[in-house]
């Protein structure tokens, strides 16, 4: 029988396939039952294989390697040890599963004979990330999309005195089959919805078509043909009602009416990709294709029509101008041609009304989930994937939750990277919707607005980051020196005056029609 390999051997074996796999980066959580990986990985770290990151909060960790991963679009491993640490790693894995991020689970385990005793840090982690793929084995890890689980059973001896050396032999990547798509004509009346991720091909459906483009910040599609008001054209405007074919590209989910045009059971819906990124049930009239090509551009006068509309509602919107859009406006000028990350809640939203034009090159958001944790380290993983000078913009709770990605230690690669906090004290979200109607004013504060009285000041002092307090009318001068370092710009905001200033905006875009 073939003997069983030691807690060495197997971390050797780890290195050697995650590099066979084309990662460049590693990201670690200490702990002593996975003590030999993290020998292995500073070893290979040491010898200029990979780079390691080293972070001692695992929820951190994994949206680190999240961050990188998404950045990098290559396998980016988290290991950690067992026990608790591993459901740590659980918002970042499911994450990664809902956005299709290569973020590789590394965890440490006891011996199977362990499990169903009160041995210490001992639990049944085999399936813990419902959805991952799992797998028990190095040798199972394999080149394909997605997150994956690898838990490892390893025995004592953990630590012993070797000389690391590590064979690297790339993993040529599969071919992948010829995936089905769809030709369009020009005929019907249509318009291309751009969601999270969806990269350039809806803005190329859009030119081939000649028809208007809806794209959300993080869609990557956006140019000056986007239309910057459209959630607000989709909800008001008569042309809603003379829509007959919607394609939609990426994961759409930031607004109710694309989200409300998407489920129509009258139109027809031609989505790239599948099931996993359209935003509900889909219905009969609804078709997934890989690819699309257009025969020909729309000769009609329908995109003029929705550009008139849009230049018409961004006037109204610019008459209005709240503070919280001041903001997201000038966050997006300023890094026009540059890497942005932005949280989720209302600043991704005041980021979408703001007018496409020259804006990030980057821009990447959290939305397979559209979770407020880990958005600190998602951007830090982003900042130190792309080497470049990165801004993230969130709010203050989202802030909050994520705080312990500031925590770097000196010996760590660092980035730079620019916080901007929009710090209204609360869930400035929660006055938009249903529950911040009037009726329930009395339980909103408490139970939605949850203020923290919070010193962002003292807290970046603690983490030993710079801070600074702005004025939502002065930002754009302090965004206009590239981030240097991990520095906190607060800009604080009234979250009292939101669902006014909401529904001052989508009244003066009604008038102007």
């Amino acid at each position: 029988m073939t003997p069983r390999p030691t807690a060495v051997e197997t971390a050797r074996h780890l290195v050697e396939r995650l590099l066979a796999l084309g990662a460049s980066e590693a990201v670690l959580a200490p702990g002593s039952r996975s003590g030999p990986l993290a020998l292995a990985l500073h070893a290979a770290d040491s010898q200029g294989l990979l780079r390691l990151h080293v972070r001692v909060d695992e929820r951190e960790a994994g949206f680190l390697a999240l961050g990188l991963s998404k950045s990098l679009r290559q396998p980016v491993p988290v290991v950690t040890t067992s026990g608790t640490a591993v459901a740590n790693l659980h918002p970042a894995m499911l994450e990664a599963w809902h956005t299709g991020a290569r973020v590789v689970a590394v965890t440490a385990d006891r011996p199977a004979r362990m499990r169903g005793t009160g041995a210490s840090q001992t639990t049944d982690q085999r399936a813990i990330f419902p959805r991952v793929r799992f797998v028990s084995a190095v040798a199972d890890l394999a080149p394909i999309g997605g997150p994956v689980h690898l838990n490892l059973e390893l025995d004592e001896p953990l630590v012993e005195q070797v000389a690391w050396d590590f064979r690297v032999e790339r993993l040529a990547p599969p071919h992948p089959m010829p995936a089905p798509g769809e030709r369009l004509t020009a005929g019907p009346r249509t318009v291309v919805v751009a969601g999270d991720g969806a990269g350039p091909t809806a803005r190329e459906i859009a030119e081939a078509g000649g028809w208007p483009l809806l794209a959300e910040p993080s869609s990557g599609a956006r140019d000056d043909r986007a239309l910057g008001a459209y959630h607000l054209l989709l909800a008001s405007h008569p042309l809603t009602a003379r829509i007959e074919r919607v394609v939609s590209c990426g994961h759409p989910t930031l607004s109710r009416s694309v989200t409300a045009l998407l489920m129509r059971a009258d139109l027809d819906v031609v989505h790239v990709g599948g099931p996993s990124t359209f935003p509900g049930p889909a219905g009969s009239n609804v078709r997934f294709a890989s690819w699309i090509d257009v025969d020909e551009p729309d000769d009609t006068d329908w995109f003029d029509a929705w550009r008139e509309a849009d230049q018409l509602a961004r006037t109204a919107i610019d008459a209005v101008a709240p503070p919280a859009h001041r903001l997201a406006e000038a966050v997006w000028r300023a890094t026009a041609g540059g890497v942005l990350v932005v949280g989720s809640s209302s600043v991704v939203r005041d980021l979408d009304l703001v007018t496409p034009g020259p804006g990030p090159d980057v821009v990447v958001a959290n939305r397979g989930l559209a979770g407020i944790d880990g958005t600190v380290s998602t951007a830090v993983g982003v900042a130190l994937a792309t080497g470049r000078p990165t801004t993230v913009v969130m709010g203050d709770l989202t802030f909050l939750h994520g705080a312990n990605g500031l925590l770097i230690g000196p010996r760590e690669p660092r980035p730079d990277l620019r916080v901007v906090v929009a710090s209204d004290d609360g869930g400035a979200i929660f006055s938009l919707l249903e529950q911040g109607a009037p009726t329930y004013a009395d339980a909103f504060e408490r139970i939605y607005g949850t203020p923290t009285g919070a010193d962002l000041a003292a807290l970046c002092r603690a983490y030993g980051a710079g801070h600074r307090l702005v004025d939502v009318d002065d930002l754009a001068a302090v965004l206009a020196t590239a981030p240097e370092g991990l520095s906190v710009v607060e800009v604080p905001l009234d979250r009292t005056t939101r669902r006014a200033d909401s529904v001052a905006v989508a009244a003066a875009v009604r008038a102007a029609f």
